[in-house]
C-alpha cells in the first residue's frame, strides 16, 4: 500500500516575525489584521505556548494533492 495520509490532522504553529513580514510582502498586505482570523480560544491553539493576540499562526493541511498552508491572525 502507498503512503497513508491522515486527513484529520491539521498542524498549527506560531510563525516568527521575519516569517510574518515575508507573508505580508508575498500577499501585498498592509498588516496582520488583513489576514483571516482565528480566535484565541480555538481548540487548534491549545497545544501552542506563548500565543498572544496579534500573533500569526500557520496552519498546514495534508491531502493527496500535497500540503496546503494557511495563515491566520489571533484575535479575541
Amino acid at each position: 500500500m502507498g503512503q497513508q495520509i491522515n486527513f484529520l490532522k491539521v498542524d498549527h504553529r506560531k510563525i516568527s516575525d521575519d516569517e510574518v513580514k515575508a507573508i505580508l510582502e508575498k500577499y501585498s498586505l498592509s498588516g496582520v489584521l488583513k489576514l483571516p482570523r482565528i480566535k484565541f480560544k480555538d481548540k487548534g491553539l491549545v497545544d501552542l505556548e506563548d500565543i498572544s493576540l496579534g500573533d500569526v499562526i500557520e496552519i498546514s493541511r495534508q491531502s493527496f494533492a500535497g500540503e496546503s498552508k494557511y495563515y491566520r491572525v489571533v484575535v479575541e
